[in-house]
């Protein structure tokens, strides 16, 4: 049996914050890497933010580590890694109703065994249906007991797996959302796997009514960096842009582009990030601007080593340049992002941090300017009822306003769906 090192990651995450708020370790389905969060302290929530939901942790689900996905009613998809009526996470429809409220259901409730167990990162939309990856269950092989992890569609009938991770070169333990092409072939990152055991680069491709999987960059943990990242990849035809974990020349993971070349593909390293006080270690994917900037969140780095909000700029040779936008201050100012970033309708960067926030470090909504990098708390989570550890960043609509998830708090401890109005 391997251990999977997406755990790992999440263990790192549990372990930051378990010396801020006494967080401890209870299995999986406690929260990320099996959290399970302290008391929360009482405190008035922000009046930008609301809860749109809280996870009961039962058939409802519970652990929503999840991005958001709009449909064009309006209605907002995501995961739960856990609850369902297994136990073994589901795919939640959230909808808005008359006046304030909305109303959950699940769309689809995972077995733990060949259909996946375990989703984490949310879904993408795909021509009508849901696509998605599970860190365990499917029938590749037992990567960690209980299956090497699935991708996964959904259709209004029914769930297809379109493919179960063997744990060999293919990779496992898929823990983050899939992109999508002009053609419809979907892509993601694994963590663990590979040729080297460092993760993986793969594409999805149907033929007829099969899909079949390719490895298009097996990770080395040498300059081309080691382990997927949480967040989603960039496409921006016809190349696709993420960031590693670790490796690089310095250890501290990389931002890449892989883009096709003739039958190949071709992973070119952008940056190679150098830790404290430069950034260190992205876990969340990145985002880009009209000219081809690219902005990111590291956990770790920063000038005080509680992570950072990144920028690379591009230089007409067609190179990048790296700046700290912001370095992170623990406290009431956050710490450790793990987020994707999004841009508001004024043109700022918005996201969370996993922790920090003020007495609880419960996590925080942040805004960025992607010029000058001032830096704004916009609300600091954990009051009553509130949710707690947002892992995964935020989704805009087409008002500006932004909705995301949190791991734990709620009323019942199970996490929450949010809406911030800025």
């Amino acid at each position: 049996m391997t251990v999977s090192r997406f755990d790992d990651r999440l263990a790192s995450i549990c372990a930051a914050i378990a010396l801020l708020t006494g967080c401890a370790s209870h299995g999986a389905g406690a929260g990320p890497g099996g959290l399970v969060p302290a008391t929360l302290p009482a405190r008035a929530a922000g009046a930008n933010e609301r809860v749109l939901y809280s996870f009961t942790g039962g058939n409802d689900g519970g652990n929503a580590a999840s991005e958001l996905a709009f449909d064009r009613s309006g209605n907002l998809f995501g995961t739960t890694v856990t609850g369902g009526s297994t136990n073994c996470g589901t795919v939640f429809e959230l909808a808005p109703r008359s006046g304030s409220t909305w109303k959950e259901s699940v769309a689809y409730t995972f077995s733990c065994y060949g259909d996946g167990k375990n989703p984490h990162g949310g879904v993408t939309f795909l021509r009508g249906t849901l696509v998605g990856t599970t860190v365990a269950g499917g029938t590749g092989g037992y990567c960690t007991g209980d299956g090497c992890g699935v991708a996964f569609q959904l259709t209004p009938t029914r769930l297809n797996v379109l493919y179960s991770f063997t744990g060999g070169n293919d990779g496992f333990g898929p823990g983050g959302g899939l992109t999508s092409d002009a053609a419809g072939h979907l892509y993601g990152t694994t963590p663990d796997g590979g040729m080297f055991s460092e993760g993986v680069v793969y594409k999805l491709a149907r033929n007829g009514a099969r899909w079949h999987q390719s490895v298009i960059h097996a990770f080395t943990g040498g300059n081309d960096g080691a382990i997927g990242s949480l967040g989603r990849l960039l496409y921006e035809s016809p190349a696709f842009y993420g960031v590693t974990e670790l490796g690089g020349k310095r250890g501290n993971g990389t931002v890449f582009r892989l883009q096709p070349s003739g039958n190949q593909w071709k992973l070119t390293t952008l940056y190679t990030f150098k830790g404290t006080p430069d950034a260190g270690s992205p876990y969340g994917g990145l985002v880009a601007d009209s000219s081809g900037n690219l902005y990111g969140t590291t956990y770790y780095g920063g000038v005080n080593g509680f992570g950072a909000v990144f920028k690379l700029t591009r230089n007409a040779n067609g190179g990048y340049r790296e700046r700290v936008l912001y370095s992170f201050k623990g406290g009431s100012d956050g710490s450790y992002s793990t987020s994707t970033l999004t841009f508001g309708n004024s043109g700022a960067l918005f996201g969370t941090t996993s922790s920090g926030g003020g007495s609880c470090d419960c996590g925080t909504i942040f805004q960025v300017d992607p010029r000058t990098g001032a830096e704004t708390v916009l609300h600091a989570f954990g009051g009553t009822g509130d949710g707690a550890y947002p892992y995964y960043g935020m989704t805009a609509d087409a008002s500006g306003n932004f909705y995301g998830t949190t791991v734990a708090g709620g009323v019942q401890g199970q996490g929450t769906v949010f809406e911030f109005t800025p």
